[in-house]
């Protein structure tokens, strides 16, 4: 798990305590195993919230068995919310389609992010938007 906070990335360094911050939000993201490297990029982005958060995944590269949806499930539950990295890959990644009907289960709010510019991939009940700080600070933000 990653916390990302303003102030670390900001000023390139990365903070040890981040107490006086609040706790910070928890948001599972959902990405088709294809789309591993942008869910680095994600993981990776200088986004410069208000709030400190932390991301979550449960990535993995074998079937998706019960023990898997039960781990999958707890995450999701524990976080704040859903980022749902959307692409062609998504409509065949089963994975994925779980992890966001979980969600959905759960009353997660979720935010759709495409993760190419030049894939417009629309996944039904997913509102999906740009890659922008902008977009992915305003969901965190809102949680």
């Amino acid at each position: 798990m990653f916390v990302l906070t303003e102030s670390a990335f900001s000023h390139g360094t990365i903070l040890d305590d981040l107490s006086y911050l609040g706790q910070p939000q928890v948001l599972f993201i959902a990405f088709a195993i294809e789309d591993e490297t942008q869910r680095n990029f994600l993981k990776g982005q200088s986004l410069h919230p208000r709030k400190p958060y932390e991301f979550i995944d449960m990535s993995v590269k074998e079937p998706y068995d019960t023990e898997w949806k039960a781990r999958v499930r707890t995450r999701i539950k524990r976080s704040d919310g859903v980022v749902v990295l959307v692409s062609k890959n998504s409509l065949k990644s089963s994975g994925q389609k779980w992890e966001i009907q979980c969600a959905k289960e759960e009353g997660k709010p979720i935010r759709g992010i495409w993760a190419y510019s030049d894939d417009r991939t629309n996944i039904d009940g997913v509102n999906t938007y740009t890659w922008s700080d902008k977009n992915i600070t305003d969901f965190i933000n809102a949680l």
